[in-house]
């Protein structure tokens, strides 16, 4: 005798199997990791890196896919959006990343200056973003200008100068001594805007070094350049930003920001007075950061 089973519910049905990652979803995936290589492009002006960033956002297996390849090619990506495309940085391994000595020896036959390089780059961060609200407001846009840029160095240089007094310190140590103190004593000695008989500034003066840092922050796509006044004057990007922030936990440029020279604590974003303005020869609020 047979029974009649009835049943409430319906029987779960199987999970479907993923649908299997083809030869064209790689190459869309790559060729997306390839535009975020181009930081200078916008996705806005090229509508192939606009759909694929929107192919991103609403289909997470092709995400994973993109996300999978850049982590081969040693990028981390920092955000993917329509404000900053396919945003990557390259992890301390990977063929992209561009090492500090490789950079400074371009122009620099002094090994010692890759540590000016390095303190031009914290110096342009920390004048961008100036305040923790300014790095977390996505709208927000900081402008740096050569000159404020080196004034703020050499702000924080007197102040350094301070505290190593107040302590007892040497406060002329070798200029080869490694660390980021030496860095700024060192630039404090060297020749802000140098000469030369036709009336170029020199790389190996500090608005020069200055001058190098903010240009390859522009071909990098990171900053957008806005004018000449005060030796060149400059606006963040959204990839900038994202930078900014990936780096905003580093030793360094916390010390910086501690110096006091930017005020993060209430709430304003300017320099504080310097106290010889006329001996840097620079022209007033040179280096400012302003909201748009």
């Amino acid at each position: 005798m047979s029974e009649h089973v009835e049943w409430s519910e319906a029987e779960p049905s199987a999970p479907s199997a993923p649908a299997a990652v083809t030869p064209a979803d790689a190459a869309d995936a790559a060729r997306l990791v390839a535009f975020g290589l181009q930081p200078k492009l916008q996705p806005a002006r090229d509508q192939e890196y606009t759909e694929l960033l929107r192919r991103y956002r609403e289909d997470p297996a092709f995400a994973r896919l993109a996300d999978a390849v850049a982590a081969g090619l040693g990028l981390v990506v920092l955000e993917v959006s329509p404000r900053a495309g396919m945003a990557v940085t390259a992890a301390e391994d990977s063929v992209f990343a561009v090492r500090m000595g490789d950079y400074a020896r371009r122009t620099a036959a002094d090994s010692g200056d890759r540590f000016l390089h390095g303190l031009a780059h914290l110096a342009v961060a920390a004048l961008a973003f100036p305040r923790p609200e300014d790095l977390a407001d996505d709208t927000y846009i900081g402008r740096v200008t050569v000159n404020g840029v080196d004034a703020f160095v050499r702000q924080a240089c007197r102040r350094l100068e301070e505290r190593a007094d107040e302590r007892g310190e040497n406060t002329d140590p070798a200029t080869d001594a490694p660390g980021l103190e030496a860095a700024w004593r060192i630039w404090a000695r060297r020749s802000s805007t140098g000469a030369t008989k036709d009336a170029r500034r020199p790389a190996a003066s500090t608005t020069g070094i200055v001058a190098k840092a903010l240009a390859f922050l522009t071909d990098s796509g990171f900053l957008q350049r806005t004018g000449d006044d005060n030796g060149g004057t400059y606006r963040t990007t959204a990839r900038y930003q994202l930078q900014v922030r990936d780096m905003a936990g580093s030793a360094a440029l916390a010390e910086l920001l501690e110096l006091g020279v930017v005020p993060v604590t209430d709430g304003t974003a300017s320099l504080l007075p310097a106290e010889d303005t006329d001996a840097l020869e620079l022209v007033a609020d040179a280096g400012l950061p302003f909201h748009s």
